[in-house]
C-alpha cells in the first residue's frame, strides 16, 4: 500500500511538471513547485482528497497553485491586510477541539456583505489559514460558525463559498469538521446550497449543533460563556491572539508573575544559588502571563545525575530540519499513564558554525518539567532535553510545545543572565520555532487477539525495552505470517472440497451402475 501511495506521488509530480509548468514557469509561485517537488505530504494530501485519482488532483493542483499566486499567500503578512478586519474580531484562531484540533472561529454577525471589500476579506482569510499551516503543518482544524444573534443580513453566499474552497482546494485534508452552532431556522434554505458545494467528501464533517449540543465536540475550557463554556478569552488586536506558550514550572521554587519578576531584579543579582535554578524574564507580551525557566547550565548535562534524567526516556526517531536546529521528534511528544509513558526526550542538533540559544515553552507550563528548558548548543553538537509530566497530571492532545532557537554572536555568554538579555534582544525575525504536539498514548486492552508471542513482545514494547515502531514493525511481521497460514488453510480447504466432490461423483456414478445392472 506504501509503495503504491508512493509510486502515485511520483507520476503526480512528473505529469505536473510536463503538463502544466514546462511550457509556463511563470505561472505559478516558484516556491509552491518547489515544495510541491519535495514534500510527499502535499502529494498525498491533494491525492486523498481526491480520492488517489491522478488526474482528478492535478486539477486541483493547478487551481490551487493559481490561486496562491494570485493572492500572493507566500508573501502575505499583516501589513497587507486592512487593520480594521483585524480589530472586528470577525475571524480568529483559539483554543482546541477534544480531539487536539485547533479552533478556527468566524464570528457571523460581525460579517456585513460588502462588494467593495470581498477580495480583501478573502486575503483576510488565507492570512489565518497560510499562518496556521506554516505553523501547525499537516495539523487539520475545526471551524466553528458562531452564528448566535445573526441574521438575514449576515448572509454572504460567496464569502462561505470561498471558505468553503478555501479547505477543498487549497488547503486539502485541513477540515476536521466545521461545527454551525445555533443557526436560525431562516438561514435553512441557504445551508441547504452550502451542502451542494460541499460535495460528499465533506457533508460528513458538517455539524449543526446548539448550545446543549457543543459540548459533544469542544470542552467548556475553550468556549465562550454565551456557549455555556468557562473560557474568559476576549479578543483584542494588536496583537495578534494566540494561545500562550509559557515557560515550564520551576521546580525549586513558586512561579514568579512579571511585576514581581522586576521588583526583585536586585535581590536575585545577590542570590546566586538560586541562577542555576531558575531565571525569572521580563516578557512584552500584553496580557499578564507566569514566567519561570526551569534550566541547566551547559555543563550541569555532563555530570552524573544527567545520565539519571535519561534513564528510561524514549529516543525519538522522527527529525524535523530546520535551519538552525533539527529537533528530534518532528511533530509529537507521546505521553502515556504508565510511568515508563510519562517522559519524553527532543533532541536539538546544531547544524550552523555558531553557538544557538533555545527554550521550550508550553502552553500547560504547571503540567510539564523542562530539563534543560533554556540554555545554549555548540556548533556540531546535539543536546538531549526531557520533558516530564509531573504529579497526578495527566497528558493533553491540546497540549503544545514550543522550541525557540536563535544564533548567537560569537562573544555572547551561555551564562543564565546573559541567555535572559539575549531573549530580550534578539529580533524576532531571526528567531526559529517549531512546535510539538501532544499525542496521548492508548492503554493496551486486557484480551488480546495476538499470539503468546507477540504479547511478549508488546510487554516488551510497553516496558521501554522496544520503542513504538520496533513493536509494530513486529506486529505486521506476526500479521503476515498469519496471513500465510489462513491462505494455507484455505488452499487445503478448497482442495478437501475438490476430493469430497469428486468422492461423491464416483459414489453416486457406481450406485447408478450397479442400479441399471440389477435392473
Amino acid at each position: 500500500m506504501a509503495e503504491k501511495i508512493e509510486n502515485k506521488i511520483e507520476e503526480t509530480r512528473q505529469r505536473f511538471k510536463n503538463e502544466y509548468v514546462q511550457d509556463s514557469s511563470d505561472k505559478y509561485d516558484s516556491r509552491d513547485v518547489d515544495r510541491l517537488m519535495k514534500d510527499d505530504s502535499l502529494v498525498e494530501g491533494y491525492l486523498a482528497w481526491r480520492m488517489n485519482v491522478v488526474e482528478d488532483a492535478l486539477k486541483m493542483i493547478d487551481e490551487s497553485l493559481l490561486w496562491r499566486k494570485e493572492y500572493t499567500v507566500n508573501d502575505l503578512s499583516e501589513s497587507c491586510i486592512p487593520k480594521w478586519m483585524f480589530e472586528t474580531g470577525a475571524v480568529f484562531l483559539h483554543g482546541y477541539d477534544k480531539e487536539g484540533n485547533k479552533l478556527f472561529w468566524f464570528k457571523v454577525k460581525l460579517h456585513l456583505k460588502d462588494a467593495k471589500t470581498f477580495q480583501d476579506k478573502k486575503k483576510y482569510v488565507a492570512f489565518w489559514l497560510e499562518s496556521y499551516a506554516k505553523r501547525e503543518p499537516g495539523m487539520p482544524l475545526t471551524v466553528v460558525f458562531d452564528m448566535s444573534e445573526s441574521g438575514i443580513s449576515n448572509i454572504d453566499m460567496e464569502f462561505v463559498k470561498y471558505i468553503i474552497s478555501c479547505f477543498k482546494v487549497y488547503y486539502p485534508k485541513f477540515l476536521s469538521k466545521m461545527i454551525m452552532y445555533e443557526m436560525p431556522w431562516i438561514m435553512n434554505a441557504a445551508w441547504k446550497i452550502v451542502k451542494t458545494w460541499l460535495g460528499p467528501e465533506a457533508i460528513s464533517k458538517l455539524k449543526f449543533v446548539s448550545k446543549s449540543e457543543i459540548q459533544g465536540f469542544i470542552d467548556p475550557e475553550y468556549l465562550p460563556p454565551h456557549m455555556g463554556g468557562t473560557d474568559s478569552f476576549k479578543y483584542t488586536y494588536p496583537p495578534l491572539p494566540d494561545d500562550d506558550f509559557q515557560s515550564p514550572v520551576c521546580e525549586n521554587g513558586p512561579i514568579v508573575s512579571e511585576d514581581e519578576s522586576e521588583c526583585k531584579d536586585a535581590e536575585m543579582d545577590c542570590k546566586e544559588s538560586l541562577e542555576s535554578s531558575f531565571n525569572s524574564e521580563v516578557a512584552t507580551k500584553p496580557r499578564k502571563v507566569n514566567f519561570s525557566e526551569d534550566s541547566l547550565k551547559p555543563d550541569d548535562l555532563d555530570k552524573g545525575d544527567g545520565c539519571g534524567r535519561l534513564k528510561g526516556v524514549r529516543r525519538p526517531v522522527t527529525t524535523f530540519k530546520g535551519t538552525l536546529l533539527h529537533i528530534s521528534p518532528a511533530e509529537e511528544l507521546s505521553f502515556g499513564s504508565k510511568d515508563t509513558e510519562k517522559k519524553c526526550l527532543i533532541i536539538l542538533s546544531n547544524v550552523t558554525k555558531h553557538q544557538v540559544a533555545f527554550k521550550v515553552r508550553t502552553t500547560a507550563p504547571e503540567k510539564y518539567r523542562v530539563k534543560p528548558s533554556n540554555s545554549s548548543c555548540e556548533p556540531g553538537t546535539s543536546m538531549d532535553i526531557v520533558v516530564s509530566l509531573h504529579g497526578g497530571f495527566q497528558a493533553s492532545p491540546q497540549d503544545r510545545f514550543l522550541v525557540m532557537a536563535a544564533e548567537m554572536e560569537q562573544s555572547s555568554g551561555a551564562a543564565l543572565t546573559e541567555l535572559a538579555q539575549f531573549w530580550k534582544e534578539v529580533p524576532k525575525a531571526k528567531v526559529m520555532e517549531h512546535r510539538l504536539r501532544c499525542l496521548v498514548l492508548e492503554s493496551p486492552k486486557p484480551n488480546s487477539i495476538l499470539s503468546p508471542g507477540s504479547e511478549s513482545t508488546l510487554a516488551s514494547g510497553t516496558n521501554g525495552h522496544q520503542d513504538l515502531h520496533t513493536t509494530l514493525v513486529r506486529v505486521m511481521a506476526i500479521n503476515s505470517r498469519l496471513e500465510q497460514k489462513l491462505d494455507m488453510c484455505l488452499w487445503i480447504q478448497k482442495l478437501l472440497m475438490t476430493l469430497v466432490s469428486f468422492l461423491m461423483v464416483f459414489s453416486f456414478s457406481t450406485m447408478y451402475l450397479m442400479w441399471t445392472s440389477y435392473s
